[in-house]
């Protein structure tokens, strides 16, 4: 055979490919067309044009105006088992956990259990535990493939741990580590420090979540001091374009309050005391966790509660002195009588 007819039998065969290619094409586009067209009809009833409702018990989807059952025996993509607390939704689980921004690999990397047991839960002999630490051990390793990936597993563990520490809940951890995340991808940390950056996208994330924690309570958690805490936050918020309110007093007094075990009552009165003195614009310029520290002292006194100031300065991590400087002035505008 010549070199001319294979050419031409080369260029039949991909005439012939690319036919069909596009005939598929167009087939799956008009079965996607035939689906959309499908799943709009049966929006409403086919008899009275009624909203359709879903019957879960039955595995029936009927017509909420005349009762007309427009399909039937559903599929139920849920489990086929029941679960009556979270151990037994565990064992019976057969799922992996969800992703996570607060892993470096997400949480879709495999791990090897720390329990020296086999399938059957029968323990393992002294020569497979040391090849089962082994295997712990390189896999720890290749978990981590590059200098970013090994950086963000630390700054992830610390925001973990600061967390944890300050009793913050699950969804700042994960607002601080998508900051976290963010600064890294931007090439922001040459300069500064791992634990610096983690701090400063820990403090953002509770003040954006509304549960904000003072600069000194971050300080005795953190391996990092006060200034280089600020200057990095400062940084952070700047570079990222994070727009973070200022921090509101009112956001301190029901965990300062919690801790203190004084009534909703005086917790009431110290959120009244602190919307009147934002009326008169006494806060401005001040520290909102002196404020409302001072604010649920000066709320336990009006409501008879034996709270002193020593507890409120080691709950707030305030000075006794700015205390008694800001809970008089909150006084004073009460007994002006400019609020209620």
């Amino acid at each position: 055979m010549s070199d001319t007819t294979i050419r031409e039998y080369v260029s039949t065969d991909r005439r012939r490919e690319s036919v069909d290619e596009t005939a598929t094409e167009q087939e799956t586009e008009t079965a996607t067309e035939q689906e959309t067209e499908t799943a709009g009809e049966q929006q409403v009833c086919p008899e009275c044009g009624g909203s359709l409702v879903s019957d879960e018990a039955r595995g029936e989807t009927v017509c909420g105006d005349c009762g007309l059952v427009v399909e039937e025996d559903a599929v139920d993509h849920g489990p086929e088992w029941r679960a009556f607390d979270s151990s037994e939704r565990d064992s019976k689980s057969r799922v992996g956990a969800p992703t996570t921004r607060m892993m470096h690999d997400k949480g879709l990397s495999t791990n090897i259990g720390w329990q020296n047991k086999d399938a059957y839960g029968n323990s393992l002999s002294a020569r497979q535990r040391e090849q089962m630490q082994r295997l712990r051990t390189w896999n720890e390793r290749f978990r981590t493939r590059n200098s970013k990936e090994r950086n963000l597993k630390q700054a992830l563990g610390e925001i973990d741990r600061m967390a944890s520490a300050l009793g913050l809940p699950e969804n700042v951890r994960e607002t601080a580590s998508v900051i976290y995340r963010r600064a890294l991808g931007d090439d922001l940390l040459p300069g500064r420090s791992i634990e610096g950056v983690a701090t400063a996208s820990l403090y953002a994330a509770a003040r954006q979540a509304g549960t904000p924690r003072s600069l000194d309570e971050l300080e005795t958690v953190s391996r990092v001091d006060k200034m280089e805490l600020t200057r990095t936050y400062r940084y952070i918020v700047r570079e990222l374009k994070l727009e973070i309110e200022p921090a509101d007093p009112e956001q301190y007094v029901p965990r300062f309050a919690s801790e203190l075990g004084i009534s909703d009552e005086a917790e009431r009165q110290a959120h009244t005391l602190l919307r009147g003195a934002k009326e008169v614009g006494i806060h401005s310029g001040k520290s909102p966790v002196g404020l409302a520290a001072a604010a649920v002292y000066a709320a336990a006194l009006l409501t008879n509660e034996k709270v002193t100031q020593s507890q409120v300065s080691e709950v707030a991590s305030i000075s006794e002195v700015t205390i008694r400087n800001r809970y008089k002035e909150l006084l004073e505008v009460d007994d002006a009588g400019l609020f209620a």
